[in-house]
């Protein structure tokens, strides 16, 4: 049998190191604390009321505008209650009376947002949106975007601002919709993607996050995340009234009384809420 032997100096470095752990533990708790320092700031807030909601609204674009509140819905496969369409909410009933509609075979209704006089609606993936005229609900244009696909939009007054899934917001010019420029949306970690429903609040926007129960507060110049609240608590509560509802969804902001609406996709209840910082 073939037999070797280490030298005394070497078993006595190997014992140093691995006895010596601190350096290792010291770079690691530093490591935590940073991140933990570099978080984006935790956002409170007050659910002051529950209101009634259509069930069968999948929600995809939702806002206030001019004391009004104005919802969008899809329409997936395999549910026959809900539709592609644009209308107005009745917050004392959550029934929406319809305004728009598109042939859900071919079209999935996604995010809107009001820009003067007009109203702009997404569609999922075809590469394509619609303008309506905003007193009549007329249609009265339609335009292409770059983006593979069409998930939220909300504006700044000037742009046209969408979400596509990714982790980038999209400006576009309201006149010609070609791309004014991209912001990719970052936190401590990196990019964040799944952009969804979005809302201009403040000189901030706010987004859903698919698929979860945050909203996220972001610097529209930077992309940095400034801010986000978890509404898994409200979630759990939801899912546990009514287990066939879909992801949080939804975001209206009524600056006249500085509150919020949020809902879901087939929730029964949305719900005013008040940001405390």
């Amino acid at each position: 049998m073939y037999k070797f032997f280490i030298p005394l100096f070497l078993i006595i470095e190997l014992v140093s190191a691995c006895g010596d752990s601190s350096n290792s533990s010291a770079t690691s708790t530093a490591a935590t604390e940073t991140a933990s320092v570099n978080e984006a700031p935790v956002i409170t807030y007050t659910i002051l009321n529950a209101l009634p909601h259509d069930k069968d609204s999948y929600t995809e674009g939702f806002l206030m505008h001019n004391g009004k509140l104005f919802e969008s819905s899809g329409a997936p496969e395999g549910n026959d209650k809900t539709r592609s369409m644009v209308g107005i909410v009745d917050p004392a009933t959550g029934v929406i009376s319809v305004k728009a509609e598109l042939d859900k075979k071919i079209y999935f209704g996604e995010g809107i947002t009001i820009l003067g006089d007009k109203l702009y609606q997404l569609t999922w993936t075809n590469k394509k949106g619609f303008i309506y005229e905003l007193k009549t609900f007329k249609k009265i244009g339609e335009f292409t975007f770059p983006s593979k696909e069409g998930w939220g939009m909300t504006t700044d007054g000037s742009s046209l601002i969408m979400s596509d899934g990714s982790s980038n917001l999209t400006y576009l010019d309201p006149l010609t919709f070609k791309t004014n420029r991209i912001v990719g949306v970052t936190d401590n970690n990196g990019p964040v993607g799944n952009l969804n429903e979005l809302e201009y609040v403040n000189g901030n926007i706010l987004a859903n996050i698919y698929q979860t129960p945050y909203i996220i507060r972001i610097d529209p110049n930077s992309g940095k995340v400034l801010g986000k609240a978890d509404f898994s608590n409200l979630v759990k509560e939801v899912k546990l009234k009514d287990p066939d509802v879909d992801y949080m969804n939804g975001i209206a902001w009524d600056s006249a009384k500085n509150k919020i609406y949020i809902t879901g996709k087939l929730w029964p209840n949305m719900y005013e809420v008040r940001l405390n910082n």
